[in-house]
């Protein structure tokens, strides 16, 4: 196939590049850089199956030539209010890509009858009154919060997508990311995981807001992108969890990293400071991906960190 990646250059859309390059697929990737890295695809400057195009696809979208599917995974992605690359600092350019960005996706795939994929997010389920998480609930969020550009921008454009696939007949998919890490992760991303491994690098100790009590499920890169491939491949319409259900606490986690990393430096605990209506619990329930896509994660928490880590010693000039 001939395929287009918005957010090409981004930490999920660059690993999609390499994926579908490696299955022989012609890749055609588009990113305007307001959060994506070059450094990201530099790789792929030489490789003839690649085309690059610097555009926002809120605005336009143009492709000469033919296109078989469009996987759509522009957006900023980051919670971190202290960084000019997290959502509540693009707070307009959020919704725009969202629905602006979608719209111009799906119009193109109903005009080339191109197969669609929309990269939406475990937040659209907001912090979840249902536990863990199935793609039946419909969500616990607030429309006007601080986090409600990325939530609500999420939710209309899985409305949008669901509009087209049964009014215009567009062949569509809606993959329901929970949390991922892994390479090409911004530093100042502002998660759990670049939080913690660059303090344990560095021999810091590690920051946790609160008592560490709330929860996350961390499903590494090359897991969650097999699980897009795959729902790429499927005929599924409806939305699908992608996700590691292993639940774990911050605490848990962040006591993981330090033995890992050899970190002696210990834990500091501060007042939670974090953006507003930050989920307590977050666990997906992935039936519906085993059952549909013959799909679960392989790479364990452990296995995953160890081969985060050069990348983030890399970053930190520790290598």
């Amino acid at each position: 196939m001939r395929i287009l990646i918005t957010g090409a250059a981004g930490f999920l859309g660059s690993h999609l590049c390499d994926c579908l390059l490696a299955e022989d697929h012609e890749v055609v990737g588009m990113d305007n850089f307001i959060t994506g890295n070059p450094d990201n695809i530099a790789h792929l400057s030489g490789n003839r199956k690649f085309t690059f195009y610097r555009n926002d696809v809120s605005n336009y979208i143009l492709v000469p030539g033919r296109v078989d599917a469009v996987l759509h995974f522009a957006s900023p992605a980051s919670p971190n209010p202290n960084s000019p690359f997290g959502y509540p600092n693009l707070p307009i350019q959020t919704m725009k890509v969202g629905a602006l960005g979608t719209h111009n996706c799906l119009g193109l795939c109903r005009a080339q009858g191109a197969r669609f994929v929309l990269a939406s997010t475990s937040e659209i389920y907001g912090d979840p009154l249902e536990h863990p998480q199935k793609e039946t609930y419909w969500g616990h969020t607030d429309p006007v919060g601080p986090r409600s550009m990325y939530d609500e921008a999420k939710r209309f454009a899985e409305a949008l997508t669901m509009a087209y696939h049964n009014y215009h007949n567009v062949n569509t998919r809606i993959a329901r990311i929970f949390n991922t890490y892994g390479p090409r992760m911004r530093l100042d991303d502002g998660r759990l995981m670049p939080n913690f491994l660059q303090q344990a690098l560095q021999g810091k100790p590690l920051t946790v807001y609160g008592d560490g009590s709330h929860t996350r499920s961390l499903c590494y890169v090359d897991d969650l992108i097999d699980g897009i491939y795959r729902l790429l491949l499927s005929d599924e319409h409806l939305p699908v969890n992608i996700g590691n259900p292993v639940e774990m606490t911050v605490l848990e986690l962040a006591e993981s990293i330090n033995r890992i990393v050899g970190n002696k430096a210990g834990l500091i605990f501060e007042k939670n400071a974090q953006l507003g209506n930050d989920p307590q619990r977050r666990q997906p329930d992935i039936t519906r991906a085993r059952e549909i896509l013959d799909w679960g994660p392989k790479i364990s928490l452990e296995e995953g960190i160890r081969q985060t880590i050069p990348y983030f010693k890399k970053k930190l000039g520790l290598a």
